[in-house]
């Protein structure tokens, strides 16, 4: 592995944590060049919803490819764009009532930040973006100015403006009551803060530590912006597509955002893929005025397409989801009546769940000790405190419970080496 240190940027990082050479991968499993395999519960940061090289999707997507049809377009129409669309609108949005115009911004997240930033600025003429303690939504120079971790704001290398950061759901421990300071600052003129053109919220942080937003709060969330004529966006990158249950995260919430941004899973088989949506009067875009090389990458929208109806054209996906996020819920918090010293709190929802340990150290000890015997997982939390859990959402009853045995293992080694 002597190239990768040779040539290889510093800035690698989660190989770090896993040193070896992987090569294959279907499902839940990946395997190396020693022929050792893993099971995944990282599922490319939540890009792998339907597992590695689901064979549904692969199919399509090898005949497609074979048939010399088009791949890079940028934004001329295609076939496969038009079926991606018609699909996304039937099985998606036309069912949950949702009357949403579909940009293609780029093929990552956080181009989907990028744009339904710059569009609620232009939409409304404010600056002001208000997001939320811990939150994460990308690492360019806007989505950076409204995420919370210190180390990734300092990588900017330049003042990050124009932003404004609220308490999240529970930040503050009850104490406040919710959204107190926020409504309280926009009805006062002298308060400082200048009227947002929007506010940004991830329904549940992933990076930031598996905090998950009440309904409640969300829908709370949403009246004040309602109240104030402040656009709302749900940052749905890694927690849409089914994460949480729902295709997007804020369906159990009720709420209608303005904006949503897409990305990860979308294209359901790990190619780049991101879509900005928005209601039809926010699209004031002159044409070309948001672009990107590689905002038409036909080969996801065939993938996409055999994702939605694969697995989105019934209520099966969520049903099974919410019934395994039940099952890792009892497992977690199993582990932690057994490690109530070391163990602060079991969070999540869907099948995204953390578990927060009490001393910052021990997460990437236990992550580490789960690869020794076969698991990825990865940490988040701006101190690394939270041991996260992202397994494939096809992943099988029997993996699944291997994966939380491992679980249970790594932290019974971990905290035995530390009372050593």
């Amino acid at each position: 592995m002597d190239v990768f240190a040779r040539l290889e940027s510093e800035v690698r990082g989660y190989c770090r944590g896993w040193p070896t050479v992987f090569t294959t991968a279907r499902g839940s499993h990946i395997t190396d060049e020693n022929g050792k395999t893993y099971l995944d519960f990282f599922a490319g940061a939540g890009t792998l919803n339907y597992g590695h090289n689901n064979a549904e999707l692969k199919r399509p997507l090898m005949d497609y490819l074979a048939g010399d049809s088009i791949v890079h377009s940028l934004d001329m129409y295609t076939d496969a764009k038009r079926t991606f669309l018609e699909r996304f609108n039937e099985v998606v949005l036309a069912p949950r009532g949702l009357n949403y115009k579909v940009q293609f911004p780029g093929p990552a997240g956080n181009h989907s930040v990028e744009a339904a930033l710059k569009l609620a600025r232009k939409y409304t003429g404010r600056e002001t973006i208000v997001s939320f303690t811990n939150a994460f939504h990308g690492m360019t120079l806007g989505a950076l100015a409204v995420t919370g971790n210190s180390m990734k704001r300092t990588g900017a290398g330049v003042p990050l403006g124009h932003g404004v950061a609220m308490p999240y759901d529970n930040y503050l421990d009850g104490r406040t009551p919710d959204f107190l300071l926020f409504d309280t600052m926009l009805d006062d003129s002298g308060s400082g803060l200048d009227k947002p053109a929007a506010v940004i919220v991830e329904t549940v942080q992933g990076e930031g530590g598996i905090n998950v937003a009440s309904p409640e709060w969300l829908r709370l969330l949403a009246d004040l912006c309602k109240r104030h004529d402040i656009l709302l966006i749900v940052d749905d990158v890694q927690m849409g597509c089914g994460r949480t249950g729902p295709f997007f995260s804020f369906e159990e919430a009720g709420i209608t955002p303005d904006i949503v941004c897409l990305s990860k899973s979308l294209s359901g088989y790990g190619l780049p893929f991101a879509v900005t949506l928005m209601r039809p009067e926010l699209d004031v875009w002159e044409p070309g005025e948001h672009n990107g090389t590689f905002r038409g990458f036909n080969p996801a929208f065939v993938t996409a397409t055999a994702a939605l109806d694969e697995f989105w054209s019934g209520e099966g996906m969520e049903k099974q989801t919410l019934a395994m996020g039940e099952q890792v819920e009892r497992a977690l918090n199993e582990i932690a009546l057994e490690h109530a010293g070391a163990i602060d709190a079991v969070r999540g929802r869907g099948l995204v769940w953390g578990l927060v340990m009490k001393d910052p150290e021990m997460a990437p000890k236990i992550c580490a000790e789960a690869f020794m015997r076969g698991l990825l997982m990865e940490t988040s939390g701006p101190e690394g405190e939270v041991v996260k859990l992202l397994p494939p959402l096809t992943v099988t009853e029997a993996d699944l419970a291997r994966g939380l045995q491992i679980i249970a293992e790594s932290v019974r080694a971990v905290r035995a080496a530390v009372t050593v």
